[in-house]
């Protein structure tokens, strides 16, 4: 289980910073994205990932935002797109956010640039985060989400977010297609991890 948060105060991420050179293969036909190595699904990680955002998260810091499983932010959070303000094209941050929030979104996100902002409220109602909180409860929250997933078995969860993230990649019915395999490898001998019958049902939570 992995929380992803900021250590200072004023942002979650500002991205690179544009005044530093970009590095660029001398072999056009070699090049590699230098942010594949921030992007927790790229890079196999199957624990859930849970990110709270405060402040600013620029650019850059949607390489970890498209990847999480759960994003959560604090009232004052704002999430922009600086890249076409700097003469910068945005290409792989909102093709991961495409993902996630509806393309018109997306597009307003990155061609406005430095010139607008989404708010903490406007990106709960576009479904970019799924909870918005007071700054002072942002990482209590998070943690406490956090504890709730690290609580049941590591199989089923790990099964549970690696079968959804590849489901990106399939058709519907591709999708549907190989689910089964992934119950049967995330239950042991087929059985669910959990006995039923001393199963206690947690207190829900309305949401």
């Amino acid at each position: 289980m992995v929380v992803l948060r900021a250590a200072g105060d004023r942002a979650f991420c500002t991205g690179i910073d544009v005044r530093e050179p970009f590095g660029v293969d001398s072999n056009i036909w070699s090049q590699e994205d230098p942010g594949r190595q921030l992007s927790p699904k790229q890079n196999r990680v199957w624990k859930p990932v849970i990110a709270a955002v405060h402040g600013m998260a620029a650019g850059g810091a949607f390489y970890w935002l498209n990847e999480s499983d759960i994003i959560i932010c604090s009232d004052d959070a704002t999430f922009f797109d600086p890249h076409v303000s700097y003469g910068m094209t945005s290409a792989l941050e909102p093709a991961g956010l495409a993902r996630r929030i509806p393309l018109g979104e997306v597009l307003r996100w990155a061609l406005l640039g430095l010139d607008e902002r989404i708010s903490a409220e406007r990106a709960l109602q576009i479904g970019l985060v799924s909870e918005v909180v007071p700054r002072d409860e942002l990482h209590s929250r998070a943690e406490q989400l956090a504890s709730i997933i690290a609580a049941k078995p590591p199989a089923a969860i790990q099964g549970t977010v690696k079968a959804i993230w590849d489901s990106l990649d399939m058709t519907r019915t591709g999708a549907a297609a190989v689910g089964l395999g992934y119950a049967q490898l995330g239950n042991p001998v087929g059985t669910a991890e959990v006995d039923r019958t001393a199963f206690s049902k947690p207190e829900w939570r309305l949401r």
